[in-house]
């Protein structure tokens, strides 16, 4: 068997909030001039922080190791309390590139912490967008409980059942997110929770293209890094809908196995990998084979997350000075 075509997912790659987060990196650097620091990689997605370190970004995960004064961003994944009080004491330049969806998930704990409500929170240990969700709820007399599989929820007891909330991380997986709300509701009654999952609108629909892909294709390539959470959920996608699936940085990691007996291959991208590394597959496959190449309808996403008030002027700079060259 011969490959013959390649579909291409659509929607794919940068979602809104990746684009906002990476903008406020490079219009920073323009600004203020090399170094600026970045606390956590800015997105999960290893030639998106190897090209912004080349232009002077140095990213961290301490922020004792940043010099007292220095412009520090945090990252789209956002952060807890503990560290923005820490950076304050730092008295560092701060710019916030949590993604707004995250920063709503934030609001929600928040709200929930300061009604005395435990909180349950649906995500995967150790990613930062969990371990700064967590670090949102304060109230010593409740309780923030993290849950990854039902059995994690079997095993969950509360200190008041009857005043318990739930929000959830924004990369999941669609299906297995839902599946988990509706055991919290069976096992806790009076459950409280957004009027719908935080699955962001990009996680969504990415999800709903590797189905889509799933129906038509033989093997399914998804361009993102291993960090990617909701990279990581495309391949999981495809392969629980019995499709062979990769998950792989660049075509660089493209063996020849991987193709083997497929004669349609499916390819997608995680919300933190930029288009260019799909016309490079696209490329190298059209190089190899005769390929017929096709883009699956989708819907249009135009979302658009607002640069804070010092990056507008910033920006608005930069794309006249573009336009002028």
């Amino acid at each position: 068997m011969s490959l013959t075509r390649v579909i291409l997912a659509n929607p794919r790659g940068f979602c809104a909030g990746v684009d906002r987060a990476i903008q406020m990196v490079e219009l920073a650097l323009q600004e203020f001039g090399a170094p600026i620091y970045v606390r956590h990689e800015i997105v999960h997605n290893v030639h998106v922080v190897r090209r912004l370190e080349e232009m002077g970004a140095i990213f961290t995960d301490e922020l004792n190791d940043i010099p007292e004064g220095s412009v520090v961003i945090f990252s789209a994944h956002g952060v807890s309390e503990a560290i923005v009080a820490q950076a304050k004491q730092r008295q560092f330049q701060i710019f916030d590139a949590t993604c707004p969806l995250v920063s709503k998930v934030h609001m929600q704990v928040v709200r929930y912490s300061r009604q005395g409500r435990e909180c349950i929170l649906i995500g995967h240990a150790k990613h930062p967008e969990v371990e700064g969700t967590m670090g949102h709820y304060s109230n010593e007399q409740g309780g923030m409980y993290l849950v990854e599989t039902p059995e994690d929820i079997d095993a969950l007891v509360l200190k008041n059942p009857a005043h318990v909330s739930y929000v959830t991380q924004t990369t999941l997986s669609v299906a297995d997110t839902q599946q988990m709300i509706e055991q919290l509701k069976r096992k806790f009654p009076a459950i409280a929770g957004p009027a719908k999952e935080d699955i962001c609108y990009a996680t969504q629909n990415r999800q709903d293209a590797v189905d889509k892909l799933s129906t038509v294709c033989d093997t399914v390539l998804v361009i993102g890094s291993q960090k990617s959470s909701n990279s990581q959920r495309l391949a999981d996608l495809a392969q629980r809908n019995g499709l062979k699936s990769y998950l792989i940085d660049d075509v660089s990691q493209l063996t020849a196995d991987m193709l083997t007996d497929t004669k349609v291959l499916g390819v997608t991208a995680g919300a933190s990998a930029p288009e260019h590394l799909v016309q490079t597959l696209l490329n190298h496959l059209k190089s190899r084979y005769q390929v017929q190449v096709e883009t699956l309808d989708g819907p249009v996403e135009d979302m658009y997350f607002a640069l804070p008030g010092v990056f507008r002027s910033l920006d608005v700079r930069k794309q006249r000075a573009e336009v002028v060259e």
